[in-house]
C-alpha cells in the first residue's frame, strides 16, 4: 500500500495528519479548508487570499513527514486558518547545464528532482536519506545527508535561489513573489525558514557533472569510537557511523565518490525504507508491546542480536544489482544518496507497505535528533558509553531500531543553520500507544536526551524530536534575531505564525500537567508528571546528575 494522504475532509472541515498518524503532542490537527494549487500565479492567488482574509496559513507536502506540527496553521482554533496542499504544485523541474544548477518547483519530490537531474548527466550532490520529502519541505526544516566535504551536507547549503510568495498590499493582490538571489542577505534568512517567512514557490539548487560512489559497510567493535569520528568525517565525503551500543558495534560506513567510468550499477535500498510484509510489522509491533508490558530487558536485546545480525547479512540494504553479492557497491550517485522504495508499494501488493503506516499498527516509534559542535561531540559519546557501561542490556530498545546513526554537516551562514562544523545524532525508540503509558527504560532515553540538548547545548533537528528538545532553542542560534527582523519584514501581517511555533521557536513552556514527562512535553520535576501509579517517579540521571527523569522504582521514595 502506498502511504495514506495527509489530508482527509469531510463535511466538517479538515484534519492534518504526518505520515506517523500521531503528532508530537497527539492532539490533531484540524483546519477548515485546504487549497490545492497547480501553478506559481495559484499559488500566490491563495496566499492573498489569506492576506486579504487575515486567515492564519501553512503549507503540506504530498508527504507529511515532520515529527513537530511545522505544517499546522493553529494549535487551537482553527476557523480563520488554511492549508495550501503543493500535491498538484510539482511539475516543473527548469535544468541549466551550462551553469550547473536545476529550478524546480517546492512542491516536487526527492527521488523525482534527482532522476530528472540523472538523466541529464548531472547529480545533486547531498539529499536526505529518506526521499519521502518535497523540495520546500527539505529545505524548510533544515533537511540533510552528511558531508563535511565541499558545501556540505545540508541541503540548504546547496540552494542559490529561492522565490518567496508574502503578504503584500491591495493594489498588488494582497500578495507578490519576490526572488531571492545568492548574494541577497535574505537568502540566509529564507532557506531555512520553517515556513514562518513567507510560502516558498521556486527552489535553485547547485549541481554537479554526474558521478558515482562506492559504499562499504565495516562492522567493527565501538572500543575507540570516540576517537574515529572526527577523522572518518574527514577522510570520507559521505561517510557515516551506526554505533549499537548494547551490542558494542560500531559500523564505519566508508563512502566516497569514484569516476563515472568506475564498474558498478549498484543500488541504496535502505533496509528500514523498503516496503515490509505487513503481517511482520505488524508482528514486530506486538513483540515489543509484550516486551514492554513484561518488562523484558533480555527479549528486548535477542531482538537486537537478530536485527543488527540480518543487516550486516543484507548490508543493510545495498544491493551490487538485485542482491548484495559483496563489497564495495559502486552505483550512480542518484542511486546511492538517498532511498524510500515503501512510497511506491504497488496499490494491487496490499500485503506490504512502510513498516510505520499507521493503518496497520505497525511500528510506532520517537526520534530524537540533535545536532553538536564537532568539538563536544566526543564528550557526549563517552557520557553515553557510561550510561550504557552501567548495564548495557538498557540500551537493546534504540538497536531494534537503527541504534545511533552519527552524520556530519558543514557550518552554514543560514540564520536557522548550524554555525559551525557539526556532527547529527539521530536515535529511533518505542513509543507507547497510549500517551500515559510509560515505557522500558523511559529513563535511560530521557537521560540521552538532556545530556545532549542541555549538557552539550546541542540544537535539535526543525522536523524532528519532542517538545522537551527546543527548550530555549533561540538562545543556541546568535542571529536568530536577524531571522525574526526578516519575518518582521517579510510578514507584517503575521499569517504564517501559530501558537505551536510560538511553544516551539520561543520557548514558552506548555505548562506542566500529570503525565508531561512521558512524552517529552515537559521535564519532571515533581513524580506527578511521571507515572507513581505505574510505579515511575521523578529522579536525578544516573551520568548527568542535573537530569530528571522517569524511572520506574518499587518505591516513592528511592
Amino acid at each position: 500500500m502506498p502511504p495514506p494522504a495527509p489530508v482527509r475532509c469531510d463535511n466538517t472541515g479538515c484534519t492534518l495528519f504526518n505520515s506517523y498518524g500521531a503528532w508530537n503532542d497527539r492532539k490533531a490537527c484540524f483546519v477548515p479548508n485546504v487549497l490545492y494549487p497547480s501553478t506559481e500565479e495559484k499559488l500566490r492567488l491563495a496566499v492573498g487570499y489569506a492576506s486579504k482574509n487575515n486567515l492564519k496559513v501553512k503549507v503540506v507536502s504530498k508527504f507529511s513527514h515532520t515529527i513537530p506540527k511545522l505544517a499546522c496553521p493553529a494549535a487551537s482554533e482553527h476557523k480563520n486558518s488554511i492549508l495550501i496542499s503543493t500535491l498538484n504544485y510539482s511539475s516543473s523541474i527548469e535544468i541549466d547545464k551550462a551553469n550547473l544548477a536545476v529550478t524546480v518547483d517546492a512542491g516536487v519530490g526527492l527521488r523525482q528532482l534527482i532522476d530528472k537531474v540523472e538523466e541529464a548527466g548531472l547529480s545533486l550532490v547531498t539529499a536526505p536519506y529518506w526521499e519521502g520529502a518535497s523540495v520546500g519541505g527539505v529545505i524548510c526544516t533544515g533537511g540533510h545527508g552528511s558531508s563535511w566535504w565541499g558545501k556540505g551536507g545540508a541541503v540548504h547549503d546547496h540552494v542559490i535561489g529561492l522565490s518567496l510568495i508574502v503578504p503584500a498590499k491591495e493594489s498588488e493582490g494582497y500578495a507578490k513573489i519576490i526572488r531571492i538571489e545568492a548574494q541577497d542577505p535574505l537568502l540566509k534568512a529564507a532557506k531555512v525558514s520553517l515556513g514562518m517567512l513567507g510560502v516558498i514557490s521556486k527552489v535553485k539548487l547547485s549541481l554537479e557533472q554526474a558521478f558515482k560512489r562506492s559504499i562499504t559497510y565495516n562492522f567493527t567493535d565501538d572500543g575507540n569510537i570516540e576517537d574515529m569520528i572526527i577523522n572518518h568525517g574527514k577522510k570520507y565525503e559521505f561517510g557515516d557511523i551506526t554505533w549499537y551500543p548494547s551490542r558494542h558495534t560500531a559500523v564505519y560506513r566508508y563512502d566516497s565518490r569514484v569516476p563515472l567510468n568506475a564498474s558498478g550499477d549498484g543500488v541504496f535500498d535502505f533496509l528500514g525504507f523498503q516496503s515490509n510484509s505487513i503481517v511482520v510489522s505488524q508482528t514486530t509491533r506486538a513483540t515489543e508491546k509484550s516486551l514492554e508490558k513484561a518488562n523484558n530487558v533480555n527479549g528486548k536485546c535477542l531482538l537486537a542480536a537478530t536485527f543488527v545480525g540480518f543487516k550486516k547479512l543484507v548490508a543493510n540494504g545495498l544491493k551490487n544489482g538485485l542482491l548484495f553479492t559483496g563489497y564495495p557497491v559502486v552505483g550512480h550517485q542518484g542511486k546511492m544518496q538517498t532511498s524510500g522504495s515503501c512510497l511506491y508499494s504497488p496499490e494491487t501488493r496490499i500485503d506490504t507497505s512502510c513498516a510505520w503506516d499507521p493503518r496497520i499498527n505497525g511500528l510506532f516509534f520517537y526520534e530524537t535528533t540533535a545536532i553538536f559542535p564537532a568539538s563536544k561531540f566526543q564528550d557526549f559519546i563517552k557520557d553515553v558509553k557510561k550510561l550504557r557501561d552501567i548495564k548495557p542490556e538498557n540500551f537493546c530498545g534504540v538497536d531494534i531500531y537503527n541504534g545511533f546513526l552519527i552524520r556530519y554537516i558543514k557550518a552554514s551562514d543560514a540564520y536557522l543553520g548550524q554555525s559551525e562544523d557539526s556532527i547529527v545524532l539521530d536515535f529511533n525508540y518505542y513509543r507507547a500507544d497510549d500517551p500515559s503509558t510509560p515505557r522500558l527504560n523511559q529513563d535511560i532515553w530521557e537521560e540521552v536526551e538532556q545530556i545532549a540538548f542541555f549538557k552539550y547545548g546541542a540544537k535539535p533537528h526543525w522536523a524532528k524530536n519532542r517538545n522537551l528538545a527546543f527548550l530555549d532553542v533561540q538562545s543556541k542560534y546568535a542571529n536568530f534575531g536577524k531571522f525574526l527582523a526578516a519575518k518582521k519584514q517579510l510578514d507584517s501581517q503575521n499569517i504564517f505564525t501559530s501558537e505551536f511555533f510560538d511553544e516551539m521557536l520561543l520557548g514558552q513552556d506548555s505548562g506542566k500537567d500529570e503525565g508531561c514527562a512521558l512524552e517529552g512535553q515537559c521535564i519532571c520535576s515533581e513524580d506527578r508528571h511521571c507515572s507513581p501509579k505505574n510505579g515511575y517517579f521523578c529522579r536525578t540521571g544516573l551520568v548527568f546528575k542535573e537530569a530528571r527523569v522517569c524511572r520506574h522504582s518499587s518505591s516513592s521514595t528511592t
